[in-house]
């Protein structure tokens, strides 16, 4: 098997989830594009460990294993928080979104002193 191609997939992959990273707006689409990048590093893991036989054996695929057990974490911890910043701010666009300052409906209210 030539490796060439699985490693140049797994390059354009890649690239396009960081394409989607740098340049989306949407948090939901940004997620994704980690899912990809993940998608692209499991590609990689799996063609390495069919072309060079290390000491261990199947160790890519294992690595792969942990790879998808984290990208399906990570997009329960993500959406998670995604759904919680549309309930505090209204909106999932990551340009508006102030991580300093506190929410809309606390800023609003009247603070009385105790």
């Amino acid at each position: 098997m030539r490796p060439v191609i699985p490693y140049v997939t797994a390059a354009l992959l890649f690239g396009a989830g960081v394409y989607g990273v740098l340049r989306r707006r949407n948090a939901v689409l940004v997620l994704m594009a980690v899912e990809l990048m993940l998608n692209a590093v499991n590609l990689i893991l799996v063609t390495a460990d069919t072309t060079v036989r290390a000491a261990l054996p199947h160790g890519g695929q294992v690595f792969a294993l942990f790879v998808i057990v984290l990208a399906a974490a990570e997009v329960g911890v993500g959406l998670a928080i995604v759904l919680q910043l549309y309930r505090l701010r209204a909106s999932v666009a990551v340009d508006t979104v102030r991580l300093d300052a506190a929410p809309a409906s606390e800023l609003d209210e009247p603070r009385v002193p105790s």
